[in-house]
C-alpha cells in the first residue's frame, strides 16, 4: 500500500473503506467476529493468484462453502467480493475448473454471486485485475436485491422516516401466546437489518397483556426461535415491566377526562362503536369513573363488569378512533407477575406508551395496522408523550396456510397436530422439522423486503431456495417400500453377496462413503416391476444393466422376476433406472412420512370459517426398507432418497424393532410424488 495525504491506495484498504460507508451491514460483517474473518479473507484471497497455490486454495474454498451462501454470514461482504474478482482475474485456469464440475460447491458460490451482482463485480475486477465479462447478469443495486427495497424515483433508497445514524432503536415485539411462525420471521430480520444499518438498537419486548393466553414456554421457544434466525438484540424487556407506570397514566387520563369506565355489554358496545353511538357512560364524572376504577383494580364484581375505554371520537370515520378499550379485567395469573394484578392494559394503549419509555424511534408494524396508525398516534398525543415514527410492511401471508396464533392453537388443542413444532405448522420449529435451513428462510424472507404490498406467497418458491441449498452436499441413500416389493432374481449374480465402498454423494466428498452390498437377489419396488417386460434391459442404479427374462404373478400380481446380468450393456440405451436393495438381513425398517397443507383453500376470505375448510387427510406414512449405512443418519440430518426425493432425520436408529422416522421435504415441484411411487 501507498501513503498519501489525501488519497488511499491498495485494493484491500479500498474495500475495507467501502464496506464501512456503505449502507449495507453485512460489507463488514455484522459483528466484530464476523469483521474479523472478513479481514482473514482479503489476507487469504491473493494466494489464489498464486500457481503453486491455486488448485489448493480452490479445494479449500469448495469444502468451506459446502454449507454456505456467502463466505460470512447471511449477506454479500467484501470477501466474497474480493476472492470473487481474484478468481474471475486467473482467467482461463478458473474457466478451466469451473466447467470441469471438479469443485461444486465453489462453482455455485461462484456462478450466484456472479448471477446477482456480476456487472457491479465485473468493474472491481476491470479495475484490480484487468479482466472484464465474467459477470454478465445485470445486477440491483444491493439493497434491491438482498433486501428487495426499491429505490425511489429521486435515485435515493427508501429510509425510515428522520432516521438518524446511531439514533435508531426499533423493538420486536412479539406476544408469548404462541411460537414464532413465518409471519413473525419477517418482523423480526426486518426490524434486524434497519437496526444494523442505521447501527442503532433492537429490543425485544414481550407484549405480556393477556394472562389468559401466555406462559414461560411461549417465552422461551421465542427466544429460541430469534436465536435460530440469527437475531442479535441489545435487551429483552417485558410490557409487564411497565404495569405500574401504565395503571398511572391510565388514571391520569381518566382524571384529565381522556378516559372513562363503561360497563356497557360487550356485544352492545361492539354495535355501538360501529354505529357510532356514544356509550351511556361516556359523560359520567371523573369521581364516579375513579371510584370505578378503583373497583376494577380490585377485581370486585363490580369492577369485572367495566373497562377503561378512551375518549377519543365517536364520530370519526375511522373505527379505531371510536372510544378504544384501554384497561379490562381479568383474575387468571399472568405467567411473570402471579395474581398481583387484577386488571390488564390492551395492546393498543400499552404500545405506544412503552414505545415512547424505552426509546424507541421507529415502530414497525405490518400494513394490516394501517387503520389504527392514527389511534396509536392519538394516544401517544393524550398520554403527553413524544412521537414515535410508524413504519409499515406488509405481512407475509402464504397459500395454504393459516398465521393466526388462535387458529393454530386450535390445531393443538384439538390434536390435529402433535404440537406447535409440528412438520405441517408455518411455525419456525415446524419448518425447520420438516427440513428447511435457516438458511433459505432468511433468504427467502429478506428477498420479499419492507414492500407494502399485500402479498400471498407460494410455498413452492420457499422449498425450491431450500433445494438449491441442501442438493449439493447431501448424501445419497436407497429405499424400496414394503408393500407388495417384488424379488429379482438374477441367475449369473454373485455367489456369495460383496461389498462395494461409494461415495455418499457423487459430486462432493465431504458427504462420505457408504457401503453397497451387491447380491444375486435384490429387491425392486413393484411400481417398478409393473412397468418391465420380459426379455427389456433395465439398468441397476450404481451396478450396471440387467435383462428380465421372466416375469412370475398370481392372479395378476407380480410377485417375482428372474433376470441376469448384462453389466457390458450401455446403461445409455435402457429407458428404466432402477433403485434396488440386495435381499440381506442388514437393511434397516423406515418409516417414510410425507405432509400436505392443514386447509384445502388458497386463500381463506375474511367471512370464511377455517374449520370449514379443513383437509381431511395431512399425513402419510409408508413403510419401506433402506440401506444399512442409513444406521448412521443423525437426528436432523438431511438426505436424498434416490428417486423418491430429500428426507430429514425426525427419528434415527435406536434399534432394529424402531423404524427410522425420515420426513419428506418439498423441493418445490407442485405436488410430492415422492410416497405413493418410486418417482
Amino acid at each position: 500500500m501507498i501513503l498519501h495525504r489525501d488519497f488511499i491506495h491498495g485494493v484491500n484498504t479500498i474495500l475495507r473503506y467501502i464496506a464501512r460507508a456503505a449502507s449495507v451491514s453485512s460489507f463488514y460483517g455484522q459483528d466484530d467476529i464476523q469483521a474479523a474473518q472478513v479481514d482473514q479473507w482479503l489476507e487469504y484471497a491473493p494466494l489464489i493468484l498464486s500457481g503453486s497455490e491455486f488448485e489448493a486454495a480452490c479445494s479449500f474454498l469448495d469444502g468451506y462453502l459446502a454449507t454456505r451462501t456467502f463466505l460470512v454470514g447471511y449477506g454479500l461482504s467484501i470477501a466474497d467480493i474480493v476472492v470473487w474478482s481474484n478468481l474471475t482475474g486467473t482467467g482461463q485456469r478458473w474457466e478451466s475448473l469451473r466447467r470441469s464440475k471438479k469443485y461444486q460447491s465453489l462453482v455455485r458460490w461462484f456462478n450466484s454471486v456472479a448471477a446477482d451482482y456480476g456487472d457491479a463485480l465485473d468493474e472491481v475486477t476491470s479495475a484490480y485485475v484487468g479482466k472484464r465479462g465474467i459477470g454478465k447478469s445485470p445486477a440491483p443495486s444491493l439493497k434491491e436485491k438482498v433486501l428487495g427495497l426499491k429505490e425511489n424515483t429521486s435515485g435515493h433508497e427508501i429510509d425510515l422516516p428522520g432516521a438518524k445514524v446511531g439514533e435508531v432503536c426499533v423493538r420486536f415485539a412479539p406476544e408469548p401466546s404462541g411460537y414464532l411462525h413465518i409471519g413473525h420471521a419477517k418482523a423480526a430480520l426486518l426490524n434486524k437489518y434497519f437496526a444494523e444499518r442505521y447501527k442503532g438498537r433492537l429490543i425485544v419486548r414481550f407484549d405480556d397483556t393477556n394472562p389468559s393466553k401466555e406462559s414461560n414456554e411461549f417465552v422461551e421457544n421465542v427466544l429460541k426461535d430469534i436465536e435460530t434466525l440469527g437475531v442479535k438484540y441489545d435487551v429483552v424487556t417485558y410490557t409487564s415491566d411497565y404495569f405500574p407506570k401504565l395503571m398511572e397514566m391510565a388514571e391520569s387520563l381518566i382524571k384529565q377526562g381522556k378516559a372513562y369506565i363503561d360497563d356497557t355489554p360487550k356485544e352492545q358496545m361492539r354495535s355501538e362503536r360501529m354505529d357510532g353511538v356514544e356509550s351511556k357512560c361516556r359523560n359520567s364524572t371523573v369521581e364516579e369513573n375513579l371510584s370505578l376504577w378503583k373497583e376494577m383494580v380490585n377485581g370486585t364484581t363490580r369492577g369485572t363488569q367495566c373497562c377503561v375505554r378512551g375518549k377519543l371520537d365517536m364520530q370519526d370515520p375511522n373505527k379505531s378512533l371510536r372510544d378504544p378499550v384501554y384497561y379490562r379485567c381479568n383474575p387468571d395469573p399472568h405467567h411473570r407477575v402471579g395474581s398481583k394484578y387484577k386488571v390488564y392494559p390492551t395492546y393498543d394503549f400499552a404500545c405506544p406508551f412503552v414505545d415512547a419509555l424505552e426509546g424507541v424511534t421507529h415502530a414497525l408494524r405490518s400494513s394490516e395496522y394501517h387503520d389504527r396508525n392514527a389511534q396509536y398516534y392519538r394516544i401517544l398525543q393524550d398520554m403527553g408523550l413524544r412521537r414515535v415514527e410508524i413504519y409499515e410492511f406488509s405481512r407475509l401471508n402464504m397459500v395454504y396456510t393459516v398465521l393466526s396464533k388462535r387458529k393454530l392453537l386450535w390445531f393443538v388443542q384439538n390434536k390435529m397436530v402433535e404440537d406447535w413444532t409440528d412438520a405441517r405448522f408455518p411455525t419456525v420449529q415446524g419448518i425447520v422439522r420438516r427440513g428447511l435451513k435457516i438458511e433459505a428462510l432468511i433468504q427467502f424472507i429478506l428477498e420479499q423486503g419492507a414492500s407494502k404490498n399485500l402479498n400471498l406467497m407460494e410455498w413452492d418458491k420457499l422449498w425450491t431456495i431450500n433445494k438449491k441449498i441442501v442438493d449439493p452436499i447431501c448424501g445419497r441413500h436407497t429405499a424400496v417400500l414394503k408393500e407388495k416389493r417384488v424379488l429379482l432374481t438374477l441367475s449369473n449374480g454373485p455367489e456369495e453377496p460383496f461389498v462395494r465402498i461409494l461415495p455418499r454423494h457423487k459430486k462432493y466428498e465431504g458427504a462420505g462413503k457408504k457401503a453397497t452390498t451387491f447380491a444375486n437377489r435384490i429387491w425392486l419396488e413393484y411400481a417398478d416391476a409393473s412397468v418391465i417386460s420380459v426379455g427389456e434391459e433395465v439398468t441397476l442404479m450404481d451396478w450396471g444393466n440387467a435383462i428380465i427374462r421372466e416375469i412370475k404373478t398370481d392372479n395378476g400380481t407380480i410377485t417375482q422376476l428372474v433376470g441376469e446380468l448384462h453389466l457390458e450393456g450401455s446403461v445409455k440405451m435402457t429407458k428404466l433406472k432402477l433403485t434396488w436393495l440386495s435381499d440381506i438381513e442388514d437393511l434397516v425398517s423406515l418409516s417414510l412420512v410425507d405432509f400436505d397443507y392443514l386447509i384445502n383453500k388458497k386463500k381463506l376470505e375474511e367471512d370464511e370459517d377455517f374449520l370449514d375448510n379443513l383437509n381431511p387427510c395431512t399425513r402419510r406414512e409408508a413403510l419401506a426398507l433402506g440401506d444399512p449405512n442409513m444406521r448412521n443418519v443423525k437426528k436432523g440430518e438431511v438426505i436424498q432418497l434416490e428417486r423418491k426425493g430429500y428426507y430429514r432425520c425426525d427419528v434415527p436408529f435406536v434399534r432394529s424393532s424402531k423404524p427410522i422416522v425420515l420426513f419428506a421435504i418439498p423441493d418445490g415441484r407442485q405436488k410430492s410424488t415422492s410416497i405413493a411411487t418410486g418417482a
